[in-house]
């Protein structure tokens, strides 16, 4: 049998992927001294510069997930200004929310459509079938009508987008709020477990 040895150059492009990958998220990642010098944003910019919206905090984080997952798949473009803008008033990490959005970018997106298409035709073709029809009684009342407007008009597709924004806010909190405590709770130990091993070393 002949043994099969690592090839290089797959070891290689795997870097030079990382790397591209890295250096894009870096390029279009916003700063707070891009901000401050945008043109654009110049006449709001002392708001998007409090350091409260560039904290890494268990509150902050997760919100930021939560509202760069809605920028991401219920705006088709600016996502990530339309993230920095939904950071504002709930004091979410811009940095987090902004990163959150590329979860849609040019390479996923037409995975994104196929299946927002076929989870909003899924969706409704269960709901037709439904005693009662839940979701188009709650469409034809006064609170639901912007919802039917987006169905009537947009079609299944941006109906999947909807749920999809709703389904993944609700799941990137959870995760990245379970993650965040797992993470300074491994650092707290790590402290810990350090502060005593210098004390019985010390004590030796």
């Amino acid at each position: 049998m002949v043994d099969q040895k690592p090839n290089i150059h797959d070891k290689d492009f795997v870097a030079r992927l990382i790397m591209f990958v890295v250096h894009w998220f870096q390029r279009k990642m916003p700063t707070r001294a891009a901000m401050e010098q945008n043109k654009y944003l110049k006449p709001i910019a002392h708001r998007f510069l409090h350091s409260e919206l560039w904290r890494f905090t268990r509150r902050s984080v997760p919100r930021g997930v939560a509202l760069g997952m809605v920028a991401a798949f219920l705006v088709p473009v600016g996502q990530i200004f339309a993230a920095m803008f939904l950071a504002l008033p709930v004091r979410a990490n811009v940095p987090v929310a902004a990163i959150t959005t590329f979860i849609t970018n040019p390479f996923t997106y037409p995975f994104w459509i196929a299946a927002a298409n076929q989870t909003g035709k899924f969706v409704l073709q269960i709901d037709a079938m439904t005693a009662g029809q839940p979701i188009n009684t709650h469409m034809q009342s006064e609170f639901g009508q912007w919802l039917s407007w987006l169905v009537r008009e947009a079609g299944v597709t941006a109906f999947g987008f909807l749920l999809f924004a709703i389904f993944f806010a609700a799941i990137g909190y959870l995760i990245s709020s379970f993650a965040w405590r797992w993470w300074i709770g491994r650092k707290r130990t790590g402290r810990l477990n350090k502060l005593l091993t210098n004390r019985a070393k010390n004590g030796e």
